[in-house]
């Protein structure tokens, strides 16, 4: 059955200008009677039922009701939206030169009120107007372009939440502002000046030398001011463009003038901003809609990714295939081990009460204090020690971490990347890159949760790895 939750026609939106708070949800009443309307009706209408109808992909539905299948799809989207934008905003905000509210300009741009189908090939964004007028429309919502992109019965097992979040993560607007905000702890000198020989690799034959001669002239002077104690990396000097220029024509690189050199170098810059932003936090890789195959990202720059580099992309994918699998197994495990230590204490008249203790904190985001009453227990501190959602944590960040680097260690000497055994500094370094790229992806978000006390919003992967459990117990 579709689910009653009003995120079917409550939608998140920018609030006027000026108004104190830069976001809220507004009902909206024509998806809200739609959705209850099918609710009475269809006892097995569901989600992909309704996406299905907004498609156009049923015989017999005509477009009033594809409009508001939308509708109710749009309200349902924008949740997942916002949410991506204040993940994005922990990420990359650094000493928080910007807020998640600027991000929500860019994707949180539905009105919640225009009546929007699609066109015979899905492609395109059509109004339907009070008359029941079909007309192309003037502006694209985002909210519309998720749904577009998205199909429910790819073998892609991602869900419709995952792809709005994954789909906001890849907005071009979004990537482009965060490319100016969102990555200055370099600046464009000292970005140049680091670039790595795997780096160097991926870019095109001509980035490749206007990098090698501003390392050869840049980094050599860069040296001896650092002897004289100068940290920040200035920008280059005229004499120093002139000495790369002189440099780039030996090479067959005919730029002309410093200025025009100097613009060149800004070119590169963005490249490798782009890439520092995005390929250190997603895979290369994901699901197309169409076809559940995993295609090369297309929102990366096409001169920087190598398409015959597969070991690299291999082993990205892997490790967030294997984070997420590891992950759900972690949390079983440990709720499992969990009830049966309860069981040996003096707790164990409490055990029946585990589960559903869980359920309250992660489902309705209630607070160990109002739990206890209801479980029976005498206190918040009681309702602590059983339940204990801090040490559920920490042991499921435990387990999962041993058991990833069980499977990556694995991975990596099929991979011919390392010896075996692996040498003690990789493997302390291979510790470390797990720890991070967990803690940056699961585990730092969990436990700023629990850290938040009242009106916590339980949105983070584990939280809702953790529901999909107790759903299914």
């Amino acid at each position: 059955m579709m689910n009653t939750s009003s995120r079917y026609w409550n939608m998140w939106r920018i609030n006027p200008a000026g108004a104190k708070l830069a976001y809220r949800q507004f009902l909206v009443p024509l998806a809200k009677e739609f959705a209850q309307k099918h609710l009475d009706r269809h006892s097995k209408y569901d989600i992909n039922d309704v996406i299905v109808d907004f498609k156009g992909q049923r015989p017999g539905v005509n477009d009033i009701n594809r409009a508001l299948a939308g509708l109710c799809l749009r309200c349902y989207v924008s949740e997942a939206i916002l949410k991506a934008c204040k993940q994005l905003y922990n990420k990359f905000a650094g000493e928080k030169q910007f807020t998640y509210h600027e991000l929500l300009r860019f994707v949180l741009d539905d009105d919640g009120e225009t009546l929007v189908i699609l066109d015979r090939d899905g492609k395109n964004q059509l109004i339907l107007d009070n008359q029941g007028e079909v007309r192309t429309a003037g502006y694209q919502f985002f909210t519309v372009k998720v749904l577009q992109t998205f199909n429910p019965n790819s073998q892609s097992s991602m869900s419709l939440d995952n792809w709005a979040f994954l789909k906001t993560k890849q907005n071009p607007k979004i990537k482009a502002f965060l490319s100016d905000f969102g990555f200055r702890i370099f600046s464009d000198w000292a970005l140049l000046n680091r670039v790595r020989p795997k780096q160097l690799e991926g870019l095109s034959e001509e980035f490749r030398h206007l990098v090698e001669v501003f390392h050869g002239v840049y980094r050599r002077d860069r040296r001896q001011q650092q002897l004289k104690g100068s940290r920040q990396c200035p920008d280059p000097s005229s004499n120093q463009l002139q000495e790369m220029l002189t440099e780039l024509h030996k090479r067959d690189v005919f730029i002309q003038t410093t200025n025009e050199l100097m613009k060149e170098l800004k070119r590169v810059v963005k490249v490798l901003r782009q890439y520092d932003i995005w390929s250190n936090r997603e895979p290369l890789e994901f699901p197309d809609p169409e076809t559940g195959n995993l295609d090369i990202r297309k929102d990366l720059p096409y001169n920087y990714i190598k398409i015959e580099n597969l070991e690299e992309r291999e082993f990205t994918d892997f490790l967030h295939e294997q984070l997420m699998l590891t992950l759900a197994s972690a949390i079983e495990k440990q709720i499992s081990h969990r009830i049966t230590k309860l069981q040996k204490k003096r707790y164990a008249s409490f055990v029946e009460q585990f589960i559903p203790g869980l359920r309250l904190y992660y489902c309705e985001a209630m607070s160990l204090r109002d739990i206890a009453p209801i479980l029976g227990m005498s206190s918040r501190d009681q309702a602590r020690r059983i339940l204990n959602p801090g040490e559920l944590l920490s042991n499921v960040r435990t387990f999962c971490l041993e058991q990833l680097l069980e499977m990556i260690l694995q991975k990596v000497q099929e991979m011919d990347l390392t010896t075996n055994p692996p040498e003690p500094d990789y493997l302390k370094r291979l510790v470390e890159k797990i720890d991070f790229f967990a803690d940056t992806e699961v585990f730092q978000e969990a436990a700023e949760e629990l850290r938040a006390g009242k009106n916590r919003s339980m949105d983070s992967v584990y939280a809702q790895q953790l529901r999909l459990y107790l759903s299914q117990h």
